[in-house]
C-alpha cells in the first residue's frame, strides 16, 4: 500500500522536507525530491525574478515534484502604520547591533517585501507540482488558479479550527504544525501565542476534523517521531530542524553548531529578532531586544534585524543571529541530508511506503 500522500503528490515516500523562509537551498530543496520525498522552497521576501531563477535553478537538478511556499498577507502586518519618526525609533533601539558590525543604522525603506500578488503571479507562471502556505487560507480563486494549472494546494495549521478553515477553502493537504517546530508559529485565526497546541495533541484532531491526507510537523526528526506521526493518523511529515542542520541547507556553520549543541529544553518563543512569535535558541541578541521592550511590528522589525544579521552571518556571529531551530533540535545529529531522509524514512510504516 501507499499513503494517500504519496498517491497524491505522485512521491515515493511520505517526507515532506520543510519550507524555510529565508534558508531554503535549491541544493537542499532538490535532493530531497530525488530521493523520492517532497522537496520544499520558502520564497519569503523573493521578488518575480528571483522565483524564476529559483525554479529555473530547481528543474536543472530534479524532474521530480517539488512545493514552494508562500506566506500569505497577515491582518499583524501594519508596516504601513509605521511613520518615518517610529522607523527612526524602531531602528535606533538596535543601535549597538549595527555598531558591532560596523554598519550605519538604515533607512526607511520603498518597501519591506514584495507585494503577494507578484510573487503568486510567479509560481502561478511557473506551475510547480505543489504551491503551499503559511499564515492563511487562499482565497477561493487563488486556489481555484493553482488547480486550473494542475498544482495542488497545502495549508499550514496550528490549531484544528484553522485546519477546518482549510479543508472548507479546497485545500488538497493540510500540515498539521505543532507548538514544538521552529521558526515562525503560521497561527492566523488568533494570536500566536493563543494557539500554542502540542504535535500529539494536534495531529489526530486534525486527522479527525478534515477530509484530506494530514502532514504532520514539530518535534520530528528521527524514526521515533515518524512512527508516532503515522500512529496519530497523519498520511506524512514534514522535518525543518534536522535538515537544516545539514550542510545542503542554506544556513551557516554558527547556526549549525547551535542546533547541534541545543538542549532539550534550548528553545524559546519570541518576537524580538523578526517581530512574529518564532522558535529559535536564544543569544544575546534575543535576551537584549527583549529587555530593551521596542520591538518594532512585522515586518519592519524582520527587515531591521535583517540587515546586521546579513552581516553577522558572514562573520560566523552566532550571538546577533536568528538561530531558528524546533525543540528536537538535539536529535538533529546528521551532517548530511541523505542521511536525515534514510533515518525518517525507517520510521515509516510498510503500508505507507
Amino acid at each position: 500500500m501507499r499513503s494517500t500522500l504519496t498517491d497524491l503528490f505522485g512521491i515515493d515516500s511520505p517526507i515532506v522536507l520543510g519550507p524555510f523562509g529565508g534558508l531554503s537551498s535549491v541544493e537542499l530543496t532538490a535532493g530531497v525530491s530525488e530521493l523520492g520525498g517532497l522537496g520544499s522552497f520558502g520564497l519569503y521576501g523573493f521578488e518575480a525574478g528571483r522565483i524564476r531563477e529559483t525554479v529555473a535553478a530547481l528543474r536543472g537538478l530534479t524532474e521530480r515534484p517539488f512545493a514552494l511556499n508562500l506566506w500569505i498577507p497577515h491582518d499583524d502586518a501594519v508596516a504601513a502604520d509605521v511613520s518615518p519618526a517610529e522607523f527612526d525609533r524602531f531602528a535606533a533601539a538596535l543601535t549597538p547591533y549595527f555598531r558591532e558590525m560596523g554598519m550605519a543604522l538604515p533607512t526607511r525603506p520603498e518597501r519591506y517585501l514584495p507585494t503577494f500578488e507578484e510573487q503568486l503571479d510567479a509560481v502561478l507562471e511557473q506551475a510547480p507540482a505543489v504551491v503551499s502556505f503559511v499564515f492563511g487560507v487562499p482565497a477561493r480563486d487563488v486556489v481555484e488558479a493553482i488547480h486550473a494549472q494542475g498544482s495542488l494546494v497545502v495549508g499550514t495549521a496550528t490549531t484544528v479550527d484553522e485546519a477546518r478553515a482549510l479543508d472548507a477553502a479546497g485545500a488538497d493537504a493540510i500540515v498539521a504544525t505543532g507548538l514544538e517546530a521552529g521558526g515562525h508559529r503560521v497561527s492566523f485565526l488568533r494570536s500566536a501565542e493563543e494557539s500554542l497546541v502540542g504535535t500529539f495533541a494536534l495531529v489526530p484532531q486534525v486527522v479527525d476534523a478534515v477530509g484530506v491526507p494530514v502532514i504532520a510537523a514539530g518535534g520530528i526528526a528521527d524514526r521515533r517521531g515518524v512512527s508516532a506521526a503515522f500512529a496519530l493518523g497523519a498520511s506524512g511529515v514534514q522535518v525543518g530542524t534536522a535538515f537544516l542542520a545539514t550542510r545542503q541547507s542554506a544556513t551557516n556553520d554558527a547556526h549549525r553548531e547551535a542546533i547541534r549543541g541545543a538542549t532539550a529544553d534550548g528553545t524559546v518563543l519570541t518576537r524580538a529578532m523578526s517581530g512574529r512569535l518564532a522558535r529559535g535558541i536564544p543569544n544575546r541578541a534575543i535576551r537584549e531586544i527583549e529587555a530593551g521592550g521596542v520591538i518594532a511590528p512585522f515586518p519592519v522589525q524582520n527587515w531591521l534585524t535583517g540587515r546586521f544579521r546579513a552581516e553577522a552571518v558572514k562573520r560566523g556571529a552566532a550571538e546577533l543571529q536568528s538561530l531558528w531551530a524546533g525543540q528536537s533540535a538535539a536529535l538533529a545529529q546528521h551532517s548530511d541530508s541523505r542521511d536525515v531522509f534514510a533515518e525518517l524514512l525507517a520510521g515509516v510504516p510498510s503500508e505507507g511506503r
